[in-house]
């Protein structure tokens, strides 16, 4: 039985970003949903709460309906760890993994996919913005809340279906787009991925199964991402700063709030083969979201569509959850939350914070997401911090998928200091650094939460 029949589907690991995309999805198809997790608080509990779909906070066989068509399980599980896929199992039902069952969905429509290390949620959340603004009606499905779309999936009638294609575990196996795009590639998930030539594999296969029909859309200022592309023989899209990109971005210029607010934009013209595509504006911060902006720019322009509704979708987005997310404010203090949680994007992130804020304090609190990227990259996560004032770091979040690793928070606090003196401070849990925070935060300063794990909690705990 595929999915599209389906009447009744129990999700392992319900409230995972992808999972809570994909129950809003089967939703709203007329399947009824169960699902499971853990008692730990999610930025997903509210939205399959609010979408009526019932969940409970423990695993056990007995979670799962007799009467269930599949079981969908999110990668972190395994018959070992998981006493319901044993059941599941045991009793011959259907199991399928999260990007197994993406894959299987995807394979229905005219698949795009946006892959690569940095920038995929915001990337598939603004073409997918622009794609509906411009007619096309599509089904989305990506890695955090889009406000406009009450969760982390919008459901069209159109002919075209975007993801957030993840490569941990090459989970990139199970989808074959018509269409992609590479936002970058810097060496991640030091776990599954050995060395830095293993990732990239990942995605030279994923791009090699773009029909040639299709296109890749791809960073064109990086020779690794360059180097991916090699491996497609599709129509390949190059966009960028470089001169050399089929789509080129000019004039990139900030303009700020006088009173130092959120209220900034950024304004930049694309041209396409020395024809100008004209200036877009976007509220998104940092040269990072420009790229994202562009790599939607493109695909749209090339799939034909109007580009000044194209333009209108670009000036209005106003971004996901937990994407430099404004959360409110403290005593006057500014309160914004991150997910960056690679060197990369903690410098990306920081930097394009210090040139909107560039006469306050930034403090972050920073939470390491993995004890294995954690050490593989831990003189990277020492010198990504340039654009902070002050930096307090948490314990490592290991999830549901270490629970120790040769590696503590207190290493990279030492190793940050090294740099720069009594700029980072270890405080090992969230209540402790809230009670650190409501003391020191003031008029002059941002506070950015950053982290893949229960940081945001902090910012929140914070608001006035």
């Amino acid at each position: 039985m595929d999915l599209k029949s389906a009447r009744n589907v129990h999700i392992i690991g319900i409230k995972g970003q992808g999972t809570t995309a994909l129950a809003q999805f089967l939703g709203a198809q007329g399947i009824r949903i169960t699902g499971s997790d853990t008692e730990e608080k999610f930025t997903t509990d509210a939205i399959l709460s609010a979408a009526g779909i019932p969940f409970v906070e423990h695993f056990a066989p007995e979670n799962i309906p007799p009467d269930v068509d599949a079981v969908i399980y999110s990668t972190a599980y395994n018959e070992e760890n998981n006493a319901e896929m044993r059941a599941a199992k045991a009793r011959g039902m259907r199991l399928l993994s999260y990007p197994e069952a993406l894959g299987e969905i995807l394979s229905t429509k005219v698949g795009l996919a946006v892959c690569g290390t940095h920038g995929k949620t915001t990337t598939t959340a603004l073409l997918g913005t622009a794609l509906e603004m411009a007619g096309a009606d599509p089904t989305v499905i990506v890695g955090s809340a889009v406000p406009q779309w009450n969760g982390n999936a919008r459901i069209g009638k159109g002919e075209y279906m975007l993801i957030e294609a993840d490569e941990y575990q090459d989970k990139l196996r199970f989808y074959a787009p018509w269409g992609a795009v590479l936002t970058s590639a810097d060496w991640d998930h030091p776990d599954f991925f050995k060395n830095f030539a293993s990732y990239k594999e990942t995605f030279k296969r994923f791009v090699s199964r773009i029909p040639k029909a299709g296109f890749l859309a791809v960073w064109g200022d990086s020779v690794d991402t360059q180097e991916v592309a090699e491996d497609a023989s599709c129509k390949v899209l190059t966009y960028g700063f470089g001169e050399d990109n089929g789509y080129s971005i000019k004039g990139h210029r900030l303009e700020k709030d006088p009173a130092e607010g959120v209220g900034a934009k950024q304004v930049f013209e694309v041209v396409c083969q020395e024809d100008s595509l004209g200036f877009f504006e976007t509220k998104l911060s940092g040269k990072h979201n420009v790229l994202n902006a562009a790599a939607a720019i493109a695909v749209c322009h090339h799939m034909g569509l109007d580009m000044e509704k194209v333009r209108l979708a670009i000036s209005v987005f106003a971004g996901t959850a937990r994407r430099f997310e404004y959360v409110g404010k403290r005593k006057g203090s500014i309160l914004i939350d991150d997910f960056a949680h690679h060197p990369e994007e903690i410098r990306a992130t920081l930097a394009g914070a210090r040139a909107m804020f560039e006469k306050k304090r930034i403090v972050v609190v920073f939470h390491p997401h993995t004890f294995t990227r954690t050490k593989a990259l831990l003189e990277e996560f020492a010198q990504s911090f340039d654009d902070a004032d002050l930096v307090y770091v948490l314990d490592i979040y290991g999830s549901a998928r270490e629970t120790q690793g040769g590696v503590s928070s207190q290493d990279l606090v030492r190793l940050i200091n090294r740099f720069i003196p009594n700029k980072a401070e270890h405080v090992p849990t969230v209540l402790e650094t809230v009670e650190v925070l409501e003391k020191i935060l003031g008029e002059g300063d941002v506070l950015i939460t950053m982290g893949a794990g229960n940081v945001w909690e902090i910012s929140h705990k914070l608001k006035d």
